[in-house]
């Protein structure tokens, strides 16, 4: 049975990260009615980071909304932003529909209709004559596809150390959650292999963090094979090739921290056209519409697969510009 939501809002947003909430409240400023819907809970993506996660910026690069962002620390915690964003979310009297998946959008331009479906399969239809996607793309990761990638001892998220401690193991991947990972499962007792593709840590790597990890790895604190990749994942091992051959690793436990993607197949649904390698959606860059009359773009999804370019310190004004583009069409 579908339940069908009879007022017609102004925008939908899907999507109640940071970039979403922006979208929001800048709607409502102008004076439009605005809605938010999310398949997880409110800046379900942040919740997901790690349990004890430092932000690399500073409160007021995360602000929304022009609500302060007040911490004692020069870089806040994701506990503290959680916090943050709750705040102004009460402030503004959201609207979100947290825990509700978008299964399709029909309609166009004016008229959209937003379908959904809950935990528990019961299905609604939303009204809305504009849309805002703001998915982010933390979503889904890069596979590595290779035998034994399905066992439950192998994720792509990593959350906190504890449950690993005296463990074997293995991070794969060289960016910043890797090298972070890595080091705080170190120093939290587990025995920890780490596997990269390339020669040296990606270039991304923060600067206080590189000499950390590279001072472990030099005192053999911490297995590290590079110019290496996996090819199978056992119950109890890894097999990793390496320039000098195949190397089976002990192995408790695998993550793949290879990044994520945004969902390229949801975005084509919707009719939206990408151009390039890196499969930028297209969108005009003053307004942040898309190729689909009446759909605009905010946040990470922007890039395409070039996802280190927009981050919330950026994608944060991306709403402004959406506002201003309503009160051209909608008057």
């Amino acid at each position: 049975m579908k339940t069908h939501v009879k007022e017609m809002y102004d925008l939908l947003v899907i999507g109640a990260g940071p970039t979403g909430m922006a979208c929001a409240i800048e709607a409502q400023r102008a004076g439009y009615t605005a809605i938010m819907v999310d398949k997880g809970c409110l800046c379900n993506s942040l919740f997901n980071y790690p349990a004890n996660m430092v932000f690399f910026t500073t409160p007021e690069l995360l602000e929304i909304g022009d609500i302060p962002f007040s911490s004692p620390n020069q870089k806040p915690t994701r506990q503290e932003a959680l916090e943050y964003y709750r705040k102004v979310a009460e402030h503004y009297d959201l609207v979100v529909r947290q825990y509700e998946e978008v299964s399709r959008v029909a309609g166009s331009d004016g008229e959209f209709s937003v379908h959904t479906r809950d935990i528990f399969g019961r299905e609604k239809i939303y009204h809305a004559r504009k849309l805002v996607l703001s998915t982010g793309y933390y979503d889904i990761p890069n596979y590595l596809n290779v035998p034994g990638e399905g066992l439950p001892k192998v994720t792509h998220y990593y959350r906190e150390p504890h449950p690993y401690y005296d463990q074997d193991v293995m991070i794969v991947g060289g960016k910043n959650s890797a090298a972070i990972a890595a080091l705080d499962l170190w120093r939290h007792g587990a025995r920890v292999t780490l596997v990269h593709r390339d020669s040296v840590p990606h270039q991304h790597v923060k600067y206080w963090i590189l000499p950390d990890l590279a001072n472990r790895i030099q005192n053999g604190e911490i297995t590290a094979y590079f110019n290496s990749h996996v090819t199978h994942i056992g119950e109890d091992t890894v097999t990793v090739k390496t320039h000098d051959g195949e190397v089976v690793v002990p192995n408790n436990y695998v993550f793949a921290m290879t990044g994520y993607r945004p969902d390229f197949e949801f975005l084509e649904t919707m009719g939206i056209a990408f151009t390039g390698q890196d499969r930028q959606p297209e969108c005009n860059p003053e307004t942040f519409e898309s190729n689909v009359p009446g759909l605009y773009l905010a946040g990470v999804i922007v890039a395409g697969e070039r996802t280190n370019e927009i981050f919330i310190e950026n994608g944060r004004f991306h709403g402004r510009q959406i506002a201003a583009a309503l009160k051209a069409k909608l008057g």
